[in-house]
């Protein structure tokens, strides 16, 4: 579990700072482009998103 854990807070931080670094693409794009990066669903990244 604690493995997992420190995974998702991996994936979190990456996705955060991924979003601040590209805040001047539109958001449909970012999310794109991180589906493509992590393969996983635009429902997890915005979920994520939203946690904070």
């Amino acid at each position: 579990m604690k493995r997992h854990k420190e995974l998702q807070d991996k994936r979190k931080k990456f996705i955060n700072q991924y979003v601040e670094d590209n805040n001047h693409k539109q958001m449909k794009v970012i999310i794109s482009e991180l589906v493509d990066k992590l393969f996983i669903s635009e429902k997890t990244i915005y979920n994520i998103l939203n946690q904070e």
